[in-house]
């Protein structure tokens, strides 16, 4: 696995973040300090979100995230092979292989999210701020939309090529018929992607929930200025 770059990469994103902190807090109202916030919120919920997942467990120890290998029950590869594939040590050794490439596959799309972020504009700003919980995140979900398996899909195709023929694994999966490998590559990268969003909407949904959880004051005190404007809008409404 290549995590040390990627990872160095979240991590660098992260420290840049405190030197930011001070400019424009007292202007949130204003557009650019708005979207500059908004970026802030979606780098630090993303950092947060896949750097849990891209370690070797981090979809294998969260039930929410956890991968099986899909068709497998579908194949026709006979009563003693079919047997084979859903016995214990194969179904274990299966889990964590597949778990593994999901992290994998997270690791190689972190650092496209992030970049996205960057360049990331908001049509509707206020309007995101004053959203739901997630609203940030299915922003950038929509706005980077496919590219998110572009960027996975061919380091999943890789780690399912990477089957040890030493280990219990290989044997199995080359005898068995009617295991369609793309088919299975393309959902197991959908999977990992819808995973991540969920993953970094959670994060988000928890700022905002508590917006000091942030460790920044402008997205502090822009999610706090959002509520204030919602509540006024809505006692005017009334």
């Amino acid at each position: 696995m290549t995590h040390f770059t990627r990872r160095a990469l979240l991590i660098g994103a992260g420290i840049a973040l405190p030197g930011l902190m001070v400019a424009g807090c007292a202007t949130t109202a204003m557009s650019g300090d708005m979207t500059e916030a908004l970026r802030r919120l979606l780098t630090i919920s993303s950092e947060r979100a896949l750097t849990r997942l891209v370690s070797d467990t981090g979809f294998l120890n969260d039930p929410a995230a956890r991968l099986t290998l899909p068709g497998v029950e579908g194949d026709r590869s006979g009563a003693v092979l079919g047997a084979l594939l859903r016995s214990a040590p194969v179904q274990r050794e299966l889990t964590l292989a597949i778990n593994r490439i999901a992290a994998d596959a997270a690791d190689r799309a972190a650092p496209m999210i992030l970049d996205s972020i960057r360049s990331l504009t908001f049509s509707d700003a206020l309007g995101i701020v004053r959203g739901g919980p997630t609203a940030a995140t299915g922003y950038l979900q929509q706005a980077i939309g496919d590219r998110i398996l572009d960027a996975m899909l061919p380091e999943v195709g890789r780690g399912l090529r990477q089957f040890d023929s030493q280990s219990v694994l290989g044997p199995v999966i080359r005898a068995a018929t009617g295991i369609n490998v793309s088919a299975i590559q393309r959902t197991i990268t959908t999977q990992v992607a819808q995973t991540i969003w969920r993953a970094i909407g959670n994060e988000e949904a928890a700022i905002r929930n508590d917006p000091a959880r942030a460790g920044d004051r402008l997205v502090a005190a822009m999610l706090t200025s959002g509520r204030l404007m919602g509540a006024s809008q809505g006692a005017a409404d009334r």
